[in-house]
């Protein structure tokens, strides 16, 4: 069965840091592309920061880039968020998702959007001012 495993969410102060990690079991083929995406009610999810970890090539949206950073361990199927700097603006639900792709360059939100991608139930963060 398969699932990916989210924790480290929690409330802080703004400026303030947390990290999340997110565990992937159960995959036939060890996902190759994995995501963070964060959800508030009455929104579209928003792609974050993705990692294609068979080279390490990242993404970050714009609203993230120079405050987060992804990065893995596949020998534990893992990825993590490192959020710095965090602002009201970043208090949502933190989804992390999973998919193997046959090439790189398949490997962006668009895909990870798909339904053959694998989704956790998330983990909360919030930001207070």
């Amino acid at each position: 069965q398969v699932q990916l495993m989210e924790s480290g969410g929690g409330s802080v102060h703004a400026g303030g840091s947390l990290r999340l990690s997110c565990v992937a079991s159960g995959f036939t083929s060890s996902p190759n592309c994995m995501g963070w995406f964060r959800q508030v009610p009455g929104n579209e999810p928003e792609g974050v920061a993705r990692i294609y970890t068979s080279s390490g090539g990242t993404e970050y949206s714009d609203s993230v880039k120079g405050r987060f950073t992804i990065s893995q361990d596949n020998a534990k199927q893992s990825v993590y968020l490192q959020m710095d700097r965090l602002n009201p603006e970043d208090s949502a639900t933190y989804h992390c998702a999973a998919v193997y792709v046959n090439f790189g360059w398949l490997c962006d939100f668009s895909y990870l959007r798909k339904d053959l991608t694998y989704w956790g139930s998330g983990t909360q963060v919030t930001v207070s001012s």
